[in-house]
Parts: C-alpha cells; structure tokens; sequence
C-alpha cells in the first residue's frame, strides 16, 4: 500500500532533517540582524553580502535536506 512507504522507521527519521530548512528563512526575515553598512565586502555593504551569502548557503541546505530525506530504492 502507499501508506506503507510512509511508516517505515527511515522515512520517519529523515523528517527532521526538513528542520534545517528553517535556518535561511529566519536569517532572511529577521532583518534588524543584518540592516547595516559594517563591514564591507569588496565595497559592497553587508546588507548585500549577507543576503547573497545566504541564497549559496540555501542552496546547500536545500541539497543536504533533499538528499537525506530522498526515499531509498526506486519503488514507491
């Protein structure tokens, strides 16, 4: 049955990696934290860089997160 697939002890492990998708979220709304000039990278103010830096490290977590909670084996 299709409702086997998610029950199995794997796959109920693997939802807490979805967690992790949080991290960029709360880096992006909470915009007091990053809302300054200081310091500078390559001219461009931290408000820039902070965000740009985030959209590589969302990337990352996306993948790690889509890996660690793919099903094993091709058959659903």
């Amino acid at each position: 049955m299709a409702h086997d697939a998610d029950t199995t002890p794997s796959s109920k492990g693997s939802k807490h990696w979805l967690w992790l998708l949080l991290l960029p979220w709360i880096a992006m709304v909470w915009v007091p934290s990053y809302n300054k000039i200081e310091p500078t990278l390559f001219d461009f103010p931290f408000f820039y860089w902070y965000q740009l830096a985030w959209v590589l490290i969302s990337a990352v977590i996306t993948a790690i997160v889509y890996f660690k909670t793919k099903t094993r084996g091709g058959a659903r």
